[in-house]
């Protein structure tokens, strides 16, 4: 999948774009560039990317508004490029569907580091979708079952619709029922962020979680349980 894959750089500084076109492309990944969020909105609408490298700082409408707007549509991949001094929108950021996040000035090699993790993750997920059918891999609880070959979620008999990340995070949590993982867990196991990341990454991933499942289910919803100075963990109901 990394050699075919395709990827948006959304930015409004030619340098940065063509600083990672030039990196991504060292990596043989097919690169599109959008420098407004109206363009790279269109363009991810027409396209199915497989990465979108999104800054949060565009002219006319911005990052956030840009991944919420694609939210609506797609779950595709989406990597937010931010200033150091916009923690508050990069929390936003997560809130409004994004994946991951750069901090400029970032290295170049840390953006395709962070691409090719989500690629491989997308590619172990196609992976299990052709070849596993044999051993169909569904987890079910009274209220919540994830089936990991369809890459589904129902709650309470209702499709709910997750970002990559949101599913890989739940069903890391759903394997291990009432068992209590940490910040630092989930964001080196589900991230793979050894050292690098911020854990509030985690916290406004649980947040969204619970918001789409509480929406079709209450009950799953409360199954994500946070345990107060640890972690969190997913509590089956007794």
């Amino acid at each position: 999948m990394d050699k075919e894959a395709r990827i948006l750089v959304v930015d409004d500084e030619e340098r940065i774009r063509r600083l990672l076109r030039m990196y991504l492309e060292r990596e043989n990944y097919q690169i599109d560039e959008a420098e407004q969020g109206e363009q790279a909105y269109e363009m991810a609408m027409a396209t199915d990317y497989d990465v979108i490298l999104l800054d949060l700082m565009l002219p006319g409408m911005d990052g956030i508004e840009v991944c919420q707007k694609i939210r609506e549509h797609k779950a595709t991949p989406i990597i937010m490029l931010t200033a150091k001094g916009e923690e508050a929108n990069r929390v936003h950021g997560f809130e409004a569907g994004a994946d991951d996040y750069v901090v400029k000035p970032f290295s170049p090699r840390e953006v395709v580091y962070r691409v090719k993790a989500i690629l491989r993750r997308a590619s172990a997920t196609a992976y299990l979708k052709t070849e596993h059918t044999q051993s169909h891999s569904i987890i079910v609880f009274p209220d919540l079952t994830i089936d990991h070959d369809a890459h589904k979620v129902v709650a309470s008999g209702q499709e709910v619709n997750l970002t990559p990340k949101e599913y890989e995070l739940l069903h890391y949590l759903a394997q291990s029922p009432d068992k209590v993982f940490s910040r630092e867990e989930l964001l080196k196991d589900v991230w793979h962020y050894d050292f690098f990341g911020d854990l509030r990454t985690v916290d406004t991933h649980i947040k969204r979680l619970r918001e789409k499942l509480n929406r079709v289910s209450p009950r799953a919803a409360q199954m994500i349980a946070t345990v107060w100075g640890v972690g969190y963990k997913l509590e089956v109901p007794k």
